[in-house]
């Protein structure tokens, strides 16, 4: 890289900041409660170095705390760094934060004057480019108004006009092309380029990926406070974009596995608390009839390696194991499942008869178990009903909304497919025909 034609250069630069725990805000406050001062020190830059050339633009990404708008920061000179050099060659402009530098009650037009003025412009300068200024930010009608009554889209408007008329070498952007309307936004792009074709340096930090790649001819991913990545924005982004996605899945499997534990605990506890034979609640009631010969006493929803749980990944497998108590023999008993969700509309269903399975007699309490392969449903809530019915038809225990899962997902609408299954069955004394 040509050494003349560098205007940002930054070199290992770094940036700590001191986050206290209770601070007081009065002198009393830290006299008599010193132990309010305690403050832990957290390291936003951990030695970044880079280049820019003049024209180029650039895009700084990364995930919140990164520690790209504090590198912005640094370079407008607002915070200075820890240790580490920072050179820029040529007057700077920067849209740090919306309106920073107006007055509330100051006019529009006054604001322009103050405004301009900290970005190094002369009274005559300012003069010569006004109409400009405000033809740019369309805010005729309100520029003799104090800013105050303005919304954050004009506050936006005035700000970016101003910062693009003050013939910047260099223009720093955080955030703020997000806001104000789809029409104005195209404004500001094309702006953006002009000013860039002129030879201006631009440097914008977003979480808007479209926004970088439209203008900047590199990114920079910051990661931890260290640079992780740079290069053409398309392929930067792919790389940010697949680890953020690998992040959020690695965050669903902790929050599953925590849940899951939550619900073992409870279900544990639930477990202790219920006595040998539980009496039914008269809203239980209403979800279930049959004669009564057998009937479903516990349901156990499992992984595959037989934790219980009732939230589940989109693709999982899920194992349901049903408890029965006979009280009267069960001729050609048959099993069965059906899966709605919470419109009421079946999803699966299946039963031992569909299933061609050996029919069998039930003559005391055993277990059923139901294992559900790749379970591929849309994320949300599933009521699922289970079933034992003679041969004849007659139901014997049908239980409505006997058990809830939940399945999420983070890839979206991943459609509903087939789920395999597999039915396996234990009992002292049943008797196979």
């Amino acid at each position: 890289m040509n050494q003349n034609e560098i205007v940002i250069d930054v070199q290992n630069i770094t940036k700590k900041f001191k986050i206290y725990l209770d601070k007081g805000s009065q002198l009393k406050e830290r006299l008599l409660f010193r132990s309010r001062n305690r403050y832990e020190e957290r390291e936003v830059l951990r030695g970044i170095s880079f280049q820019v050339r003049r024209g180029e633009a650039i895009g700084l990404i990364g995930h919140n705390g990164c520690g790209k708008s504090t590198t912005l920061k640094l370079l407008t000179k607002i915070m200075y760094p820890d240790s580490g050099t920072i050179t820029m060659h040529g007057r700077v402009s920067s849209l740090i934060e919306l309106g920073a530098g107006f007055h509330p009650d100051m006019s529009g037009r006054e604001n322009i004057y103050t405004n301009a003025s900290i970005f190094g412009l002369t009274k005559k300068e300012i003069d010569s480019r006004l109409e400009d200024i405000i033809r740019f930010s369309e805010l005729e009608e309100f520029i003799d108004n104090p800013v105050r009554t303005y919304s954050s889209g004009m506050y936006m408007r005035l700000a970016f006009s101003v910062a693009i008329n003050v013939d910047a070498d260099i223009l720093l952007i955080d955030e703020i092309l997000g806001v104000g309307d789809a029409n104005f936004q195209a404004k500001c792009f094309n702006k953006l380029r002009e000013i860039k074709a002129k030879g201006t340096t631009i440097v914008i930090v977003s979480h808007s990926l479209g926004q970088i790649e439209q203008i900047c001819e590199r990114s920079i991913w910051i990661h931890e406070g260290v640079i992780r990545a740079q290069g053409d924005p398309k392929e930067i982004d792919l790389a940010y974009l697949e680890y953020m996605g690998q992040k959020i899945q690695e965050r669903t499997a902790q929050e599953l596995e925590e849940q899951a534990a939550r619900e073992a605990q409870e279900a544990a506890e639930q477990a202790e608390k219920l006595p040998e034979e539980p009496e039914e609640e008269p809203e239980e009631v209403k979800k279930r009839w049959g004669n009564g010969n057998a009937r479903i006493r516990r349901i156990h929803v499992c992984t595959a390696d037989g934790r219980e749980q009732r939230t589940f990944r989109t693709g999982d497998a899920v194992h349901i194991r049903v408890d029965y108590k006979v009280s009267k023999p069960v001729e050609d008993a048959v099993f069965g499942i059906g899966i709605f969700n919470r419109d009421g509309v079946q999803c699966y269903g299946t039963n031992t008869h569909i299933d061609k399975l050996p029919q069998f007699r039930l003559t005391e309490s055993g277990s059923v178990e139901i294992r559900l392969h790749e379970v591929m449903l849309l994320p949300g809530d599933y009521l699922i009903d289970l079933a034992i019915e003679s041969g004849d038809g007659i139901p014997v225990d049908y239980f409505r909304e006997a058990c809830r899962i939940e399945m999420i997902s983070p890839i979206g609408d991943v459609g509903i497919v087939r789920i395999g299954h597999e039915w396996l069955r234990s009992s002292t004394e049943d008797e196979q025909k």
